[in-house]
């Protein structure tokens, strides 16, 4: 087996992790609309990042710096607009949405040279997955399991009655922007498996599916990451056979299962 195949597997396995745990949180919330405006919005920092190491020689300056920056940056903006205009809530996230891939686009097209390797962020390619980005994939799911251990029955209270949480004094509003913060780092670690436009499927769909045979969070999580690590390995396993983008591949696994556990009865 090669180093890339390895690589792949461990990066896909991990970032399955991250993201059945948040996923989880996205699902029971029912926050997928603004973990989408994330993962799109994504897009302008990669290219604004990518615009800024070309012309000004900074080659410490990876696109997927400007990715984690531009996808705290939206999930605090969000937040923000969020808990401030609650009534305007879809119309500004699908201007975030939108205007997140208005802002790539433009960087792009003034950006000096060759821009082919953004498709590779915008799309996913699970194969350029190397040492260093292990690395970041094991710190930063040490950060979110922390994270979620330390603060798993208040993140659980303001994802299922938000109010009785109020009464209980629980701070909802830093909890709910920092909730936000943990969709935006996973949504980045899974940008590098399935791309910035497919994103949303491994962050929302094994949690879909575990969400419809257990009700109790941490067996839902448990599940969702075991889901997610399944359709890396499939969807690998297919791209390699049938000669498939390995991206929308893993994406299109997902799908097929999350519409064939629909004809299964749900957990009662």
């Amino acid at each position: 087996m090669s180093f890339f195949l390895i690589f792949a597997l461990i990066g896909g396995a991990l970032a399955s992790t991250a993201g059945g745990i948040i996923g989880s949180y996205v699902v029971i919330k029912r926050i997928v609309f603004i973990s989408g405006s994330i993962s799109h919005a994504v897009f302008g920092g990669l290219g604004l990042a990518l615009y800024l190491q070309r012309t000004f020689n900074l080659p410490w300056l990876s696109p997927l710096i400007g990715a984690f920056a531009f996808a705290l940056l939206s999930a605090l903006l969000i937040g923000w607009i969020t808990l401030r205009f609650k009534e305007r809530e879809d119309t500004v996230i699908g201007a975030l949405w939108a205007s997140g891939m208005a802002i790539g686009v433009i960087f792009l097209s003034l950006t000096p040279g060759s821009t082919s390797e953004i498709f590779g962020f915008l799309f996913g390619n699970i194969l350029w997955v190397n040492r260093g980005d292990i690395i970041m994939l094991v710190i930063v799911n040490a950060i979110i399991i922390t994270s979620v251990l330390t603060l798993h029955r208040k993140l659980l209270a303001i994802c299922f009655d938000e109010e009785q949480a109020k009464l209980q004094r629980v701070a909802t509003t830093p909890l709910y922007i920092f909730l936000l913060c943990l969709v935006a780092i996973t949504t980045v670690l899974l940008i590098q498996i399935v791309g910035a436009i497919l994103v949303i499927a491994m962050l929302c769909l094994p949690a879909a599916i575990a969400g419809r045979f257990t009700f109790h969070l941490p067996r839902m999580m448990l599940l969702a990451s075991l889901l997610g690590i399944a359709f890396t390995g499939i969807g690998l396993g297919i791209s390699y056979g049938l000669n498939w983008p390995p991206g929308a591949t893993i994406a299109l696994t997902a799908t097929v299962a999350y519409l064939f556990s629909l004809s299964i009865k749900k957990y009662a």
